[in-house]
């Protein structure tokens, strides 16, 4: 699926369903008469269906590629993670030997499997539900599917479709400088955190947890 060094590849399991549900949000391909169909939707992960878990996800009904999607193909759900653009100025070693380039650090999980349609109204509600749960548990007051009026809901529940993706292949991309020496890749991370940009400083994060191995 994914072009991987063996620096950067991450095969474990929890791993990347830490990843992903950190992420929470993808970039769904499927293929259609005409080529590939995309669609970006947040998920819910469910570790307890198969042995990669199941993807959980909703397109609006005037979306045409759930119409339109060969279901006998595979699909790809794919999650970025933070990334950044790293200068060779901070690398230690361009002093000596002035081999450097730039390059970009970034976190990708590339799943692939297959896709199913629901559309019961039930299964539809609970999933909505959920997912606004999931989202929505950090506020102080959490916004529930009850707020809203009924008659409300039920009109938006009959305005999307319900996917569920059953991963066969899950692989990870961690592109953290794992390929550089320990000099110059303490330095990128200095970089990276004091930078004030967000992303930097997650990709900056996770360098310090996702060391060389």
């Amino acid at each position: 699926m994914l072009y991987i060094p063996p620096a950067f590849r991450e095969t474990d399991a929890p791993t990347l369903h830490a990843e992903i549900r950190r992420i929470g949000f993808c970039s769904l391909t499927t293929i259609g008469a005409d080529g590939p169909l995309v669609s970006h939707l947040p998920v819910i992960l469910d570790t307890g269906v198969g042995p990669l878990g199941q993807l959980r996800c909703h397109v609006a009904r005037a979306n045409p590629q759930w119409r339109d999607t060969d279901f006998s193909k595979p699909a790809l759900a794919v999650f970025m993670g933070p990334d950044t653009y790293v200068s060779p100025s901070w690398y230690p070693s361009k002093q000596e030997h002035g081999k450097a380039v730039p390059t970009w650090n970034y976190v990708a999980i590339c799943a692939r499997g297959r896709l199913e349609v629901v559309v019961d109204r039930d299964a539809l509600l609970a999933h909505v539900a959920e997912l606004s749960s999931l989202n929505e548990a950090a506020f102080p007051e959490p916004w529930q599917v009850s707020d809203a009026p009924a008659d409300y809901m039920e009109r938006q529940l009959r305005a999307i479709i319900g996917l569920r993706f059953t991963i066969e292949a899950l692989e990870g991309k961690m592109k953290l400088s794992q390929n550089r020496s320990e000099a110059d890749r303490a330095s990128v991370a200095a970089a990276l955190s004091a930078s004030p940009g967000n992303n930097a400083r997650a990709v900056a994060a996770r360098m310090q947890v996702d060391k060389p191995r």
